[in-house]
């Protein structure tokens, strides 16, 4: 390990910090020699190839708290992957890279090996909210063969002060291979920064393959719907409200009128 890379490490964990979900800022400790015990520490995890020339990838392992608020939200059971892309977009922009779509990481299988996960020697930076909510995972081949940050606007905010100012003078050890501690539920404010696909529905219909086949310009298509129905809004593909369509600024609009009780739509 050079002594660049404990800064880098932690700058790539600051990067992901800034837009992991979580109620309060998370702060960083040290660097840490990667340990085969770390995922013993957390729920949930993500992890994302890079591409643009730096090697390996990167992983973002989250606590009890963020995996429960996804898996009780209103909306559906929401993927942990989803959630962590950002942050792995952040730190992958860090490093120089892109991130390719995240894969969620099955913590719990028996064959479940994070160093070859991380191809290797790795480092982790753990990020502590209320207890250790989330750790960084960075591979040792992906740090030194890191580029200069890609040239183009930053997707990640900067750091909050309290990230950017964490100053830790006595060694932090976290407890990995312990369960992780207990902390109070926050429920849906972890998710306000998470984002969701919203799509509108006009309607739908049914065709055979001969009739799709046969489809050229100009063809028009009969939708289960009459005009003058209310479009459909769905997130993540479940039908959360209904609303009249509208013109704003010559793009295309909802105008919401009905807001459905999620447990009639589950």
């Amino acid at each position: 390990m050079t002594d660049a890379t404990p800064a880098l490490a932690e700058a790539v964990a600051e990067a992901a910090a800034a837009v992991l979900p979580s109620v309060s800022p998370l702060v960083l400790g040290p660097v840490q020699p990667g340990s085969p015990h770390v995922a013993a520490a957390f729920a949930g995890g993500a992890v994302a190839e890079l591409d643009g020339g730096v090697p390996g990838v990167v992983v973002v392992l989250v606590g009890n708290e963020l995996v429960d608020a996804l898996a009780s939200s209103p909306l559906g059971g929401l993927d942990v992957a989803a959630a962590v892309q950002p942050a792995l977009d952040a730190a992958a922009h860090r490093l120089g890279a892109r991130a390719r779509s995240a894969a969620t990481v099955d913590l719990g299988a028996d064959d479940f090996d994070i160093a070859a996960l991380l191809g290797g020697e790795f480092s982790t930076v753990p990020l502590i909210g209320t207890g250790i909510a989330a750790a960084v995972l960075v591979p040792a081949a992906t740090l030194a063969g890191a580029k200069d940050p890609i040239t183009e606007t930053d997707p990640a905010p900067a750091a909050a002060d309290a990230v950017a100012a964490a100053v830790i003078d006595e060694p932090f050890v976290p407890a990995f291979g312990q369960a992780p501690a207990p902390v109070v539920p926050r429920g849906l404010e972890l998710l306000h920064g998470v984002d969701m696909e919203v799509t509108v529905e006009l309607g739908r219909t049914r065709m055979t393959v001969r009739d799709l086949l046969a489809l050229t310009p100009g063809a028009v298509l009969e939708l289960d719907r009459a005009a003058g129905s209310p479009a459909d809004l769905l997130v993540n593909g479940r039908l959360v409200a209904r609303g009249e369509v509208v013109v704003v600024d010559e793009d295309f609009g909802l105008r919401v009128t009905e807001i459905l009780d999620a447990a009639k739509t589950a």
